[in-house]
């Protein structure tokens, strides 16, 4: 009898990106193009890994429009180009980031993604890191509802054909953690991204790592 399929479904900004600067120099930027004055982190920290629409709404002045909202979702998009094109852009891998997905391939584990970026936004970052190579899976809100609904993890199910029993999602925000919740699989959380130990544990967390050392040896003996 054939073991049978582990899936493992990856956030990326806050888990395997450390995107916390660049996100936040694009939300800046974007409010004060609109007049809107800077934005602090711990408000733009909180709407992280949302589909970026219902982000914005969330952060925008209520009596905003949704034609406003969308300008400023432009604007938040034209100002990720500008800094992808500066001198000493960075958006580096969080250490031990790349040895986990490595291992876990070579382990025998399926790996997808699970992200509240578009298809052409996650290109990019795994293009430049060359990571496309490690999965399987890849599911962002191009294709239906964003986080916390459990459309990506259960498209992720179908397309690898792995249950429920045997898949997990590793995130750091409590939307990654309640679209576990909601797919009726196993809820991995990390603290090293944009939302709270305490915020992810009550997003639904089945369990919290501190460093990829931890999560690396969790995973290693499911």
């Amino acid at each position: 009898m054939s073991e049978p399929l582990r899936l493992a479904i990856w956030d990326v900004d806050g888990t395997i990106v450390d995107s916390r600067k660049i996100i936040q120099r694009a939300m800046s930027r974007a409010f004060i193009r609109a007049g809107l004055g800077d934005i602090d982190y711990d408000r733009t920290r909180s709407i992280v890994g949302l589909e970026l629409n219902e982000a914005i709404s969330r952060l925008a002045p209520p009596d905003y429009s949704a034609e406003r909202v969308a300008q400023l979702g432009l604007f938040y998009k034209e100002a990720f180009v500008e800094q992808r094109a500066e001198p000493g852009f960075e958006e580096p891998l969080y250490d031990g980031a790349l040895d986990t997905i490595q291992r876990l391939q070579d382990e025998g584990w399926l790996l997808g993604v699970a992200t509240g970026k578009a298809r052409r936004g996650l290109d990019i970052v795994f293009t430049h890191h060359d990571l496309h190579k490690y999965f399987t899976t890849f599911q962002t809100v191009d294709g239906g509802p964003g986080k916390p609904h459990p459309r990506m993890i259960l498209d992720a199910m179908s397309e690898t054909g792995a249950d429920a029993a045997n898949t997990l999602m590793i995130g750091d925000t409590s939307f990654d953690m309640q679209m576990a919740v909601n797919a009726g699989v196993r809820a991995v959380g990390v603290s090293w991204g944009f939302h709270t130990a305490d915020e992810v544990t009550e997003g639904g967390a089945h369990e919290m790592h501190h460093d990829y050392g931890t999560l690396a040896d969790a995973l290693r003996g499911r």
